[in-house]
């Protein structure tokens, strides 16, 4: 799912309804609005659920409402309401969250490896971070943008028996360089 902007600048969401945005905020005429023009009757909340009882959209009384969007598996895909807040979300075939987007500019997105667990993260504020796991998935490295680091090694049995990071701290043997230094955390 994404957005794309036609000729009249109106916000398209892939295959969606079109959304007017003004400044920030996103317009929509109210369920409330179309009841009245049509002569239907109702009482607040006004709230939609799809076939699974979640909730698509909920309107109150002080004309706050919200409207989301569920995939599939009945996770959020979009999600909108009345004060311009929207949001996006992407999920990879096991229902992982892996990119998010929201109205103030903010993103984030990860990467996953076959486990589930994050490899990779990033966000608009420029900030990342990148993790590899053993076959056990133990992590034996991590690394950010904010130049931290720390390395781990293990034995066959999974037991950490080399530690090391950006700080200078040290602990145990290391296999690849036979390094003796066993310096406390």
């Amino acid at each position: 799912m994404h957005f794309r902007r036609n000729e009249s600048n109106k916000l398209r969401l892939g295959g969606g309804s079109s959304r007017t945005e003004h400044k920030h905020k996103i317009t929509m005429k109210k369920l409330s609005e179309i009841y009245k023009e049509l002569g239907i009757g109702f009482s607040f909340p006004i709230e939609i659920k799809n076939a699974d009882g979640y909730a698509t959209y909920c309107e109150y009384s002080d004309g706050y409402w919200s409207k989301r969007e569920l995939n599939a598996k009945n996770k959020i895909t979009y999600f909108e309401n009345s004060d311009g807040d929207w949001y996006k979300y992407e999920y990879d075939a096991n229902g992982k969250e892996i990119y998010f987007k929201d109205s103030r500019g903010y993103w984030s997105k990860r990467e996953r490896d076959v486990k589930g667990k994050t490899t990779y993260f990033e966000d608009s504020s420029g900030y990342w971070r990148k993790r590899e796991r053993d076959a056990n998935g133990k992590e034996i490295y991590f690394e950010d943008s904010r130049g931290y680091w720390c390395k781990r090694e293990r034995d066959a049995n999974g037991r950490q028996t080399y530690f090391e990071n950006s700080d200078g701290k040290k602990r145990g043997i290391s296999r690849s360089t036979n390094n003796t230094n066993t310096k406390s955390l």
